[in-house]
C-alpha cells in the first residue's frame, strides 16, 4: 500500500501535468485563431487575383496556358500534415486520404508519384504505406513562417515541370470546421482549372471604368497564376495548422478530464490514507492511556 508520502508526490505530479495540459489547450486555441485570421486575410488578396486575371483574360477566349491537359504518366503530390504529435488521428487520415487520391491514377505507379510531405509524421506513414517520399519540409511554427515554405513549394513545383515535364499536381490537406472539427480535403492545384479561368473571363467588370495593362501578356498572366498559386498553397498551409491545432485542442480535452479523474481519486486516497493514519495514532494514544490507567 501506498504510503501519505507517495500519495502526495503523485499528486504534486498529476498536478503538475493538469497546468501543462491546460497550458497546451490556450496555446492550441490561440494558434487556430490566429490560423483562421490568416485564411480570412487571404479573401481580398484572391480577389485582387480574380480581377487581374478577368482583365488579362477578357480578350482572350482562346486561352489555355496553364490549363494543360497534363502527363498521364506521373503526377506530383503534397500531403500535408504535422510534425508534432498529440493531434489524434490527422495524420492517419490525410495520409489515408491522400492515398486514396492518387490511387484513383491506377495507372501512375507508384515511383512515378511525386510526393513531398509536410511534416515529418505524415513522411513516416507514407513511406509505412510504401509511397516514396521524394522531399520533406518541416511545418512552420507560425503564421510568419508560412509564406517562406509557400515560395520553396512553388520553385519545388516549377522545377518538376521544367525539368520532369510536371503538369499535373494535387494539394492534400485539413481543413477545419466549426469547433474543434476538421476534415480531409484534395485540391487539384495545377493545372489551373479552364472552366474556372473561363468563368473569369465571362465576369462582368464590377465598375463602369475597365482598366488597361501596358506589360506583355504571358509575363502578367504567368505572374497572376504565380500568385494564384501562392494563395492556394498558404491556405492549404494555414487550414492544415489550423486543423492540427483543432485536433491536438480535442486531445488536451480529453486528456484534461482524465487527469482530473486520476487527481479526484488520488485525493480521496489521500484523504483515506491520512484519516486511516490519524485513527491508528489515535489508537495507540488511547491503549498507551488504557495501559498507563491499569498500572
Amino acid at each position: 500500500m501506498e504510503t501519505i508520502e507517495d500519495l502526495k508526490r503523485r499528486i504534486e505530479s498529476t498536478e503538475d501535468l493538469q497546468s501543462v495540459v491546460k497550458t497546451m489547450k490556450a496555446m492550441a486555441a490561440v494558434k487556430i485563431r490566429q490560423y483562421e485570421k490568416a485564411v480570412e486575410s487571404l479573401g481580398d488578396y484572391s480577389r485582387a487575383i480574380e480581377l487581374g486575371l478577368q482583365i488579362v483574360l477578357r480578350d482572350r477566349a482562346d486561352i489555355t496556358v496553364g490549363a494543360r491537359a497534363g502527363l498521364k504518366t506521373q503526377l506530383g503530390a503534397i500531403v500535408f500534415g504535422s510534425d508534432q504529435g498529440m493531434c489524434g488521428q490527422l495524420n492517419d487520415q490525410i495520409v489515408s486520404h491522400a492515398l486514396s487520391g492518387m490511387d484513383e491514377f491506377p495507372e501512375i505507379e507508384k515511383k512515378n508519384r511525386l510526393v513531398i510531405s509536410v511534416g515529418q509524421r505524415a513522411r513516416g506513414r507514407l513511406e509505412d504505406a510504401g509511397q516514396p517520399v521524394e522531399d520533406h519540409i518541416s511545418v512552420p511554427g507560425s503564421v510568419s513562417g508560412i509564406a517562406p515554405k509557400v515560395l520553396d513549394l512553388i520553385t519545388k513545383i516549377q522545377d518538376w515541370n521544367t525539368e520532369r515535364g510536371l503538369q499535373q499536381v494535387f494539394l492534400y490537406y485539413s481543413r477545419p470546421l466549426s469547433g474543434s472539427r476538421y476534415v480531409p480535403h484534395s485540391l487539384h492545384l495545377l493545372p489551373v482549372d479552364k472552366a474556372w479561368l473561363e468563368r473569369i473571363r465571362k465576369k462582368k467588370w464590377p465598375t463602369k471604368t475597365l482598366p488597361l495593362f501596358t506589360m506583355d501578356w504571358d509575363a502578367l498572366f504567368s505572374a497572376l497564376i504565380r500568385q494564384y498559386l501562392f494563395v492556394s498553397l498558404f491556405r492549404a498551409f494555414a487550414e492544415s495548422l489550423a486543423s492540427e491545432n483543432a485536433s491536438r485542442l480535442t486531445s488536451m480535452q480529453g486528456a484534461e478530464k482524465n487527469i482530473h479523474d486520476q487527481l479526484t481519486e488520488l485525493t480521496m486516497q489521500y484523504h483515506r490514507q491520512r484519516q486511516m493514519s490519524i485513527t491508528e495514532e489515535l489508537l495507540d494514544i488511547v491503549s498507551g492511556f488504557e495501559a498507563l490507567s491499569m498500572e
